[in-house]
């Protein structure tokens, strides 16, 4: 089907840790479709991340099969992932990764210039993604200008510029207050609704999980739950604040 984004079937992933193997997927299955606003939940060690990592093309399973944005993993050399990644997939990290001597502007660009986009597209691109994020007045600081908050909506920018079909977000929220972790969540469902954009979280903060529009539960490498969710209602968009 083409609205499925991801399709993993009976997915393991071990790791060697001296004689030994830690299995730290079990016989995953999961289905994720275009437009989704969701989460893996779980403990630490449950095996959120290194299932996160497998969607985002930075890992392979040990067994099974994984298909992302309809390209099987165990096909796909190491430059054919990257290329998926940069055309397709945006990232949101926990420490924002954001280039310290580089402006706003130059950091939400970056991946354009990978991609080879051409000056007047890039503008026009950057412009627009710094606008959702509510962040044209910071064009021109660099990061050691910025909050946290701010740090973290320029990190949004720049995973949304290019369009991608699919933003993976790693613990978002780790290094925020309340009131930012609040205004951070709604901008990104804001770019849900509005771009269709597929989001895909790994946490365990409950205000996360406040948002989602399906929770899927992790518990020692095996999806243990799977449900869908009425975000609460209270939750202001970003408009609004």
């Amino acid at each position: 089907m083409e609205n499925k984004i991801v399709e993993l079937q009976q997915v393991d992933k071990a790791y060697r840790m001296g004689r030994h193997e830690f299995l730290a997927l079990k016989k995953v299955n999961l289905v994720i479709e275009k437009g989704e606003f969701c989460g893996l939940v779980g403990p630490s060690g449950s095996g959120k991340t290194t299932l996160l990592n497998i969607v985002g093309t930075l890992d392979t399973p040990t067994a099974g099969r994984a298909m992302v944005l309809n390209h099987g993993l165990e096909n796909l050399t190491h430059r054919q992932a990257a290329r998926l990644r940069s055309r397709y997939i945006g990232f949101i990290f926990q420490t924002f990764n954001l280039l310290p001597v580089y402006t706003v502007y130059e950091n939400v660009e970056f991946p354009l210039l990978l991609l080879g986009r051409p000056e007047p597209e890039r503008h026009k691109m950057v412009m627009e993604a710094l606008e959702s994020v509510h962040l044209l007045d910071k064009l021109d600081n660099r990061p050691a200008q910025l909050s946290g908050g701010e740090s973290q909506r320029v990190a949004i920018a720049r995973s949304i510029v290019k369009k991608p079909q699919l933003v993976l977000a790693d613990e978002p929220t780790a290094n925020l207050d309340a009131e930012n972790s609040h205004h951070i969540l709604r901008i990104m469902r804001e770019l849900n609704s509005r771009y269709n954009i597929t989001f895909l979280f790994s946490t365990h903060d409950e205000k996360v999980i406040s948002y989602l529009r399906r929770k899927i539960s992790l518990v020692d490498g095996r999806i243990v739950s799977d449900e869908h969710l009425r975000p609460e209602e209270n939750h202001a968009t970003a408009s609004d604040l």
